[in-house]
């Protein structure tokens, strides 16, 4: 076979092993120390793949060499969010395989560091061994679910910033998204507030510039308001960090079942938020 197309090859079964367990293009690259550049072009056949790298894509990936290149053995897909689209307000459940799903039961009933492998065994149905062929490790498996939340946030909140006419609007439309997405998704929310720490140093460094860049789309449009006087605040990188703490505090109290809907809490936040960059209607 051609080098050429026998790497393309390779690269395509690489790609549809890693689609199948849910892990991103990113995620994976992470795990192996390179560029999501660099991944992309192993997975489309632009750069050779070597039998070592194969060997630590197959470990990141929870699977076998032998699997991945038998286009009739890779595990089911995972169903995930259909991040970036549709209306940035509607919300699905969030669709996990059987063992991330399981994973986000154990985490949040004892947390990352006091649940083990057998406990996810157990929670899924599963072996331990099956636990094995969809994700690597328990680390994997928190790596995953986190990056699905935050991915759901972020396309989240550039839709809405792209929906609004002016920084007043699309900071209003800023606090009502993460406002919705930390009750929607609060078990998400909850995990990222208390496990981040439980990453390991390459994911919690990639978790923490997404956040930033979260951070930033609310920093840009307190700081726009406040430059044209809309916004009394004279500390608006401080008061735009309160507003985003103050929305991911309310995955750790919200409750479905009590009096409030996502959208009473998102209507009562935006009104708090108001009032933290001292919004003055006279100059709106």
């Amino acid at each position: 076979m051609h080098p050429a197309v026998e790497n393309v090859d390779v690269g395509r079964r690489v790609r549809t092993a890693r689609e199948a367990t849910g892990l991103s293009l990113r995620a994976l690259a992470r795990s192996l120390g390179i560029s999501a550049a660099s991944m992309s072009e192993l997975e489309t056949g632009k750069t050779r793949i070597s039998v070592v790298r194969l060997g630590r894509i197959a470990e990141a990936l929870g699977t076998s060499i032998e699997r991945i290149l038998d286009p009739e053995d890779v595990p089911p897909p995972v169903q995930s969010p259909e991040v970036g689209a549709g209306d940035w307000r509607h919300y699905e459940p969030l669709r996990l395989d059987p063992v991330l799903d399981a994973a986000m039961v154990v985490f949040l009933r004892t947390g990352y560091h006091g649940s083990s492998v057998r406990d996810l065994a157990a929670e899924s149905g599963l072996s331990v061994s099956g636990i094995y062929h969809y994700h690597a490790s328990k680390q994997v498996m928190l790596q995953r679910i986190l990056d699905l939340g935050m991915d759901d946030l972020l396309w989240r909140c550039q839709a809405a910033v792209a929906a609004g006419a002016d920084p007043v609007e699309r900071f209003c439309l800023l606090v009502e998204t993460m406002a919705l997405f930390h009750t929607h998704r609060r078990e998400v929310g909850f995990l990222a507030a208390s496990e981040m720490r439980s990453l390991d140093p390459s994911a919690r460094a990639g978790m923490t510039t997404r956040r930033t860049a979260q951070q930033r789309l609310v920093d840009a449009e307190v700081a726009a308001g406040a430059a044209s006087g809309r916004f009394g605040t004279r500390t608006p990188r401080e008061a735009s960090r309160a507003v985003v703490t103050m929305c991911k505090a309310i995955a750790e109290w919200y409750n479905p079942a009590g009096p409030l809907s996502p959208d009473d809490v998102a209507g009562r936040y935006v009104q708090f938020a108001m009032g933290l960059v001292q919004y003055s209607p006279q100059h709106g």
